[in-house]
Protein backbone atom coordinates (compact mmCIF):
# COMPACT_ATOMS: atom_id res chain seq x y z
CA UNK A 1 0.00 0.00 0.00
CA UNK A 2 0.82 3.55 -0.82
CA UNK A 3 1.51 5.30 2.34
CA UNK A 4 1.06 8.68 0.73
CA UNK A 5 -2.72 8.01 -0.37
CA UNK A 6 -4.80 8.02 3.28
CA UNK A 7 -3.21 10.73 4.64
CA UNK A 8 -4.71 12.70 1.81
CA UNK A 9 -4.29 16.84 2.27
CA UNK A 10 -2.29 16.26 5.65
CA UNK A 11 0.53 14.93 3.43
CA UNK A 12 0.10 16.93 0.51
CA UNK A 13 3.08 18.95 1.35
CA UNK A 14 5.44 16.27 1.57
CA UNK A 15 4.02 14.83 -1.74
CA UNK A 16 4.40 17.66 -3.77
CA UNK A 17 8.39 17.34 -2.38
CA UNK A 18 8.70 13.82 -3.17
CA UNK A 19 8.01 14.54 -6.87
CA UNK A 20 9.59 17.84 -6.86
CA UNK A 21 12.63 16.39 -5.79
CA UNK A 22 12.10 13.20 -8.33
CA UNK A 23 11.89 15.58 -10.96
CA UNK A 24 14.71 17.65 -9.90
CA UNK A 25 16.96 15.08 -9.73
CA UNK A 26 16.05 12.96 -12.96
CA UNK A 27 16.58 16.63 -15.07
CA UNK A 28 19.95 17.08 -13.38
CA UNK A 29 20.80 13.79 -14.55
CA UNK A 30 19.73 14.89 -17.87
CA UNK A 31 22.25 17.56 -18.02
CA UNK A 32 25.18 15.66 -16.35
CA UNK A 33 24.46 12.58 -18.49
CA UNK A 34 24.48 15.46 -21.88
CA UNK A 35 27.78 16.89 -20.59
CA UNK A 36 26.24 20.20 -19.45
CA UNK A 37 27.00 21.93 -16.15
CA UNK A 38 23.59 23.24 -15.27
CA UNK A 39 22.05 22.78 -11.97
CA UNK A 40 18.14 22.95 -12.21
CA UNK A 41 18.07 25.64 -9.12
CA UNK A 42 19.24 28.09 -12.21
CA UNK A 43 16.20 27.34 -14.40
CA UNK A 44 13.99 30.25 -13.78
CA UNK A 45 17.13 32.95 -13.80
CA UNK A 46 18.17 31.09 -17.37
CA UNK A 47 14.16 31.23 -18.29
CA UNK A 48 14.00 34.91 -18.14
CA UNK A 49 17.54 35.75 -19.15
CA UNK A 50 16.51 34.04 -22.54
CA UNK A 51 13.32 36.12 -22.63
CA UNK A 52 15.07 39.58 -22.06
CA UNK A 53 19.00 41.05 -22.77
CA UNK A 54 19.26 42.28 -18.57
CA UNK A 55 17.15 42.26 -15.99
CA UNK A 56 17.56 43.83 -12.79
CA UNK A 57 17.68 42.51 -9.76
CA UNK A 58 14.86 44.23 -7.92
CA UNK A 59 12.17 43.26 -11.07
CA UNK A 60 14.09 39.33 -11.01
CA UNK A 61 13.07 39.48 -8.02
CA UNK A 62 9.42 40.55 -8.39
CA UNK A 63 8.99 38.01 -11.29
CA UNK A 64 10.14 35.20 -9.35
CA UNK A 65 8.65 36.53 -5.95
CA UNK A 66 11.68 35.46 -4.12
CA UNK A 67 13.31 37.65 -2.04
CA UNK A 68 16.02 40.16 -3.00
CA UNK A 69 18.69 38.14 -0.98
CA UNK A 70 18.23 34.85 -2.43
CA UNK A 71 18.27 36.55 -6.31
CA UNK A 72 21.39 38.30 -5.40
CA UNK A 73 22.90 35.13 -3.64
CA UNK A 74 22.29 32.96 -6.93
CA UNK A 75 23.22 35.75 -8.81
CA UNK A 76 26.51 35.62 -7.07
CA UNK A 77 26.88 31.77 -7.60
CA UNK A 78 26.32 32.28 -10.68
CA UNK A 79 28.36 35.03 -11.53
CA UNK A 80 31.51 33.35 -9.88
CA UNK A 81 30.66 29.90 -12.13
CA UNK A 82 30.86 33.28 -14.93
CA UNK A 83 27.84 32.67 -16.35
CA UNK A 84 26.02 35.96 -15.77
CA UNK A 85 27.46 39.63 -15.49
CA UNK A 86 25.84 42.50 -13.57
CA UNK A 87 26.64 46.20 -13.83
CA UNK A 88 25.05 49.09 -12.65
CA UNK A 89 21.92 50.68 -14.82
CA UNK A 90 22.50 53.11 -17.25
CA UNK A 91 19.48 55.16 -15.96
CA UNK A 92 19.12 54.71 -12.14
CA UNK A 93 23.02 53.53 -10.79
CA UNK A 94 21.70 52.66 -7.70
CA UNK A 95 20.03 49.46 -10.12
CA UNK A 96 22.35 46.55 -10.60
CA UNK A 97 21.18 45.27 -14.08
CA UNK A 98 22.18 41.15 -14.67
CA UNK A 99 22.93 39.68 -18.28
CA UNK A 100 24.14 36.57 -19.40
CA UNK A 101 28.32 36.26 -20.35
CA UNK A 102 29.29 34.53 -23.65
CA UNK A 103 29.43 31.27 -21.69
CA UNK A 104 26.20 31.75 -20.29
CA UNK A 105 24.81 32.33 -23.39
CA UNK A 106 26.71 29.02 -24.52
CA UNK A 107 25.02 27.37 -21.84
CA UNK A 108 21.56 28.56 -22.78
CA UNK A 109 21.86 27.49 -26.23
CA UNK A 110 23.03 23.99 -24.64
CA UNK A 111 20.20 23.60 -22.77
CA UNK A 112 17.29 25.09 -24.89
CA UNK A 113 16.84 21.70 -26.86
CA UNK A 114 16.68 19.64 -23.22
CA UNK A 115 13.73 22.23 -22.30
CA UNK A 116 12.33 21.68 -25.66
CA UNK A 117 12.56 17.64 -25.16
CA UNK A 118 11.45 18.18 -21.30
CA UNK A 119 7.88 20.41 -22.96
CA UNK A 120 7.30 17.73 -25.28
CA UNK A 121 7.74 14.45 -22.54
CA UNK A 122 5.93 16.30 -19.90
CA UNK A 123 3.10 16.75 -22.74
CA UNK A 124 2.84 13.33 -23.76
CA UNK A 125 1.93 12.08 -20.20
CA UNK A 126 -0.56 14.62 -19.79
CA UNK A 127 -2.02 12.99 -23.08
CA UNK A 128 -2.10 9.79 -22.53
CA UNK A 129 -3.19 9.82 -18.89
CA UNK A 130 -6.27 11.57 -18.83
CA UNK A 131 -6.48 12.43 -14.96
CA UNK A 132 -3.41 14.65 -15.99
CA UNK A 133 -5.27 16.95 -18.16
CA UNK A 134 -5.23 20.23 -17.23
CA UNK A 135 -3.15 19.73 -14.48
CA UNK A 136 -0.84 22.66 -14.53
CA UNK A 137 -3.79 24.65 -14.88
CA UNK A 138 -5.31 23.45 -12.30
CA UNK A 139 -1.95 23.64 -10.04
CA UNK A 140 -2.42 27.45 -10.92
CA UNK A 141 -5.54 27.78 -10.14
CA UNK A 142 -4.35 26.34 -6.06
CA UNK A 143 -1.58 28.80 -6.59
CA UNK A 144 -3.78 31.75 -6.84
CA UNK A 145 -6.62 30.57 -4.21
CA UNK A 146 -3.67 30.37 -1.54
CA UNK A 147 -2.18 33.43 -2.65
CA UNK A 148 -5.88 34.91 -1.86
CA UNK A 149 -6.88 33.01 1.07
CA UNK A 150 -3.20 31.88 2.47
CA UNK A 151 -4.06 27.91 3.87
CA UNK A 152 -2.77 28.68 7.42
CA UNK A 153 -5.53 31.60 8.28
CA UNK A 154 -8.06 29.10 6.24
CA UNK A 155 -7.12 26.43 8.90
CA UNK A 156 -6.93 28.64 11.96
CA UNK A 157 -10.55 30.02 11.27
CA UNK A 158 -11.90 26.45 10.53
CA UNK A 159 -10.69 25.53 14.03
CA UNK A 160 -12.20 28.41 15.60
CA UNK A 161 -15.71 27.48 14.18
CA UNK A 162 -15.06 23.89 15.40
CA UNK A 163 -14.80 25.41 19.04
Amino acid sequence: MDFYRPPGYLIFGSRLRRLSEYYISELNSVYQQLGIPFDTSWFSFFYILSKTEDISLVDLSNRLQISHSSVSQMIHNLRRKKLVKSVRDKQDGRKQVVTLTKLGRKMLDDIKPVWKSIESVMSAFEAEEESLTGFLERLSKLENALKAKPLGECILADMQLAH
